[in-house]
């Protein structure tokens, strides 16, 4: 699929945000990564500025984040007949696969997020809160999970928390905390989703 001059203008700007932060990177770089003329003002003809090219990076990221999150759920009847555990480990696999996919995203708000906490917040809001809320309604919808007295989005907050963990340290130290591999690491979110239910039960 061919991107418009706008959509590359915002992917390529994002990418070079990544690598060598916000202020580092001047719009002349950009245009000449997004296939422009560097120098002759071709992203102005979209964008005011650069911050608006990072504005609307976010903004993009939150519309898409939303609709995964509307088609995950309600998509996530076709998985009830598989066990608890394979649903476990393909939900901590999708989170993972978020974070890689919001990347690019993810590395510019952690370096420069002090220089726009208006778009720290839309963040927050628009991408954050909506996946952890998202699943805590995953986990009280499971059947082996129904009727369970639990805080919810507090275990989302935990959960969700572990996978973030995961991935941020994946990233900023090189290799997964003490090597632990992704295959690994997914089994035990799962098994730990698992012992939720086994210590719950037994309690009850």
């Amino acid at each position: 699929m061919t991107r418009s001059t706008r959509e590359r203008i915002v992917s390529e700007a994002l990418r070079l945000f990544a690598e060598r932060g916000y202020a580092a990177t001047s719009v002349a770089e950009i245009e000449a990564a997004s296939g422009l003329s560097p120098g002759a003002g071709g992203l102005y003809r979209h964008f005011r500025s650069k911050e608006e090219v990072l504005g609307s990076g976010v903004r993009e990221h939150i519309a898409r984040t939303k609709q995964q999150v509307d088609t995950v759920l309600e998509h996530a009847v076709a998985y009830e007949g598989r066990p608890l555990e394979v649903r476990l480990r393909m939900t901590c696999q999708a989170g993972l696969a978020k974070m890689r996919e919001e990347q690019d995203l993810i590395r510019v708000l952690f370096r420069d997020l002090d220089q726009f906490p208006s778009l720290v917040t839309e963040m927050r809001d628009g991408i954050v809160n909506p996946l952890y809320d998202g699943i805590a309604t995953w986990l009280s919808s499971q059947p082996e999970l129904a009727g369970l007295d639990e805080d919810w989005p507090a275990i989302a907050a935990i959960l969700g928390g572990a996978v973030v963990n995961y991935w941020l340290a994946n990233e900023s130290l090189y290799e997964p905390p003490t090597r632990i591999d992704e295959k690994r690491f997914v089994t035990a979110w799962a098994r730990l989703g698992i012992g939720l239910v086994t210590v719950q039960r037994a309690s009850a």
